[in-house]
């Protein structure tokens, strides 16, 4: 089932240069605000809490990452929006079973949570993550 939006991600080339402009936008307490690598996607990340959700902010790690490829592309903006699920393996079965599917098998992504992303020319244009909490 999916519980709400869990964070909408925004692909930066500077993710310093994107923080300060976020903070200054939202107004967010700089102490509010988590950074970490993920190495299975090759980015380093900000999340920005507002009320229950997040913004995150993704910069690439090498020209290999998927968020490099996007940038050389589209420039800075709009990546993905990101779904919580607490069962992220029922939510591909429901999916499957309306003839949609994922881009792969669900993986482990920043603060650990289990991933998984749907491809955008199945969603109207929108690259959609489903992520499911750690147990």
């Amino acid at each position: 089932m999916i519980k709400k939006i869990d964070h909408i991600a925004i692909a930066v080339q500077n993710l310093e240069s994107a923080l300060d402009t976020f903070r200054n936008v939202i107004g967010c307490d700089p102490e509010t605000i988590r950074i970490e690598e993920v190495d299975s996607e090759k980015v380093r990340v900000a999340f920005i809490t507002i009320g229950e959700s997040k913004i995150e902010l993704l910069e690439p790690l090498s020209d290999e990452s998927p968020i490099a490829k996007f940038l050389a592309k589209n420039g800075d903006g709009m990546h993905h929006i990101a779904l919580e699920t607490d069962d992220i393996d029922k939510e591909t079965e429901r999916l499957a079973s309306v003839n949609i599917h994922p881009l792969g098998l669900p993986k482990e992504g920043a603060g650990g949570k289990k991933i998984m992303f749907l491809h955008p020319k199945e969603t109207n244009r929108v690259l959609i993550e489903f992520a499911q909490k750690k147990h």
